[in-house]
């Protein structure tokens, strides 16, 4: 796609990786056929191919409308468009960097930046666990849209940490929110690799990993979560503690996961932190890529299980967005699970998407009921999914247990 920078984005390294993106498109449109919100609402600039003709419009020095930026933000950034894409073009990419220029351009309603601002500071915040733990004990009492964001309590299994050292270790990101709301997805992740022979290592001083600001059109404080990160990981990736050097930084969250393995990306332009940062990228590993080291130490535990009818969710940010599929399935399957997928639509997104869930309610929940209207015919015990918001969203809609895939694979194992 031809593109002329307007004066103010030339030479800038947004403007020039975005019209390398823009080149790559050819505006073929295979895009729209596998885009949730283009099937939901049938609008051209609700999808990819209209999204791209609209941050074109903006680089080129068009008039930037109040109507840019809700078509803008009614993207999942689930990235299924860069699947189907023949032309590989980085859809990613390119919205965040359209978002961010948007975002300085068209002032927001008062309420709205509110929100924004709340879910930015407040899920990153220190102050966060003690809000879920209060909002636990208060679940009962919640109107039913508040209780839909507040899990039940994990119980006391959640916070068994297993206190074996072995010679092999990783490093694991805790998260910002999930140490609260479902701490067990992290003790399960550290009890599982102990059973292989693997120690699990947390950094204290790492936390959100950049996600929630980017998303949110907040750039510079994305990076400074990264930069947070690295410096709090970087002495067990150089092997500068007694611990030595760690073989691998393992995500247990895929939203996360997508993010960290990007870090060489965003900070490419950063002198200080694109050394390190690529080497953190280079490191990081969802935990179902460890999942073929994983099966033989682990098959040999496992022993008779009954195992429950699993059905899996992959998460937009596991299939799309690091091109993972079929592992988890094909792993649990050889550790004698069953686990099956949808028929139909398992590669579309669940509408959860990080905080868009909050911010537009009403196609979220569209979303989730089309993906358990696709899951209920499996008719699984549990439903098993690979990202918190995933779990957590999906919960919300049934009444089938939904797990994350380490949590089953740890209760088989105890």
């Amino acid at each position: 796609m031809q593109t002329t920078l307007a004066p103010e984005y030339q030479n800038t390294p947004e403007g020039r990786e975005a019209e390398a993106i823009l080149r790559k498109c050819v505006h073929c449109g295979f895009c729209t056929a596998t885009c949730p919100t283009y099937q939901l609402l049938g609008d051209e600039l609700d999808g990819p191919r209209g999204r791209i003709y609209l941050i074109k419009q903006v680089l080129e020095g068009a008039p930037v409308t109040r109507k840019t930026q809700t078509h803008l933000d009614r993207c999942l950034t689930c990235r299924n468009c860069e699947t189907t894409c023949p032309s590989g073009v980085q859809y990613g990419h390119l919205v965040d960097i359209g978002r961010a220029i948007v975002e300085e351009k068209v002032e927001r309603p008062p309420e709205e930046k509110a929100l924004r601002w709340l879910l930015k500071e407040g899920l990153t915040s220190p102050m966060f666990a003690p809000a879920m733990k209060l909002g636990q004990l208060m679940r009962p009492l919640l109107p039913a849209a508040l209780k839909n964001k507040v899990p039940a309590s994990g119980g006391a299994r959640a916070h068994r940490w297993p206190t074996r050292q072995h010679p092999r270790k990783v490093l694991m990101l805790m998260g910002c929110v999930q140490p609260a709301m479902m701490p067990n997805i992290n003790s399960a992740t550290a009890r599982v690799l102990d059973a292989a022979g693997i120690q699990t290592l947390v950094a204290d001083d790492a936390g959100c990993c950049g996600a929630i600001r980017t998303h949110l059109s907040d750039a510079q404080g994305g990076l400074a979560d990264m930069r947070r990160n690295i410096d709090a990981w970087w002495p067990l990736v150089a092997g500068l503690t007694d611990q030595g050097a760690v073989e691998a930084i393992v995500m247990n969250a895929s939203g996360c996961g997508v993010t960290v393995k990007e870090y060489g990306h965003a900070l490419a332009h950063d002198p200080d932190y694109a050394d390190k940062a690529a080497r953190v990228s280079a490191l990081t590993r969802d935990l179902s890529e460890l999942l073929p080291d994983l099966v033989p130490a682990l098959k040999p535990r496992m022993g008779a299980i009954k195992a429950p009818a699993l059905a899996f969710h992959p998460p937009c940010t596991l299939q799309h967005g690091q091109q993972l599929r079929g592992g988890v399935e094909a792993h649990l399957n050889a550790l004698g699970f069953d686990v099956k997928l949808a028929t139909s639509e398992s590669h579309l997104c669940c509408g959860s998407a990080g905080t868009y869930s909050v911010l537009q309610p009403k196609l979220a929940y569209q979303l989730r009921d089309r993906k358990l209207s696709h899951l209920a015919p499996l008719q699984p015990q549990v439903i098993v999914s690979a990202n918190i918001g995933c779990i957590q969203h999906l919960q919300t809609g049934t009444t089938t247990p939904v797990k994350h895939w380490v949590e089953v694979l740890d209760e088989a194992l105890a």
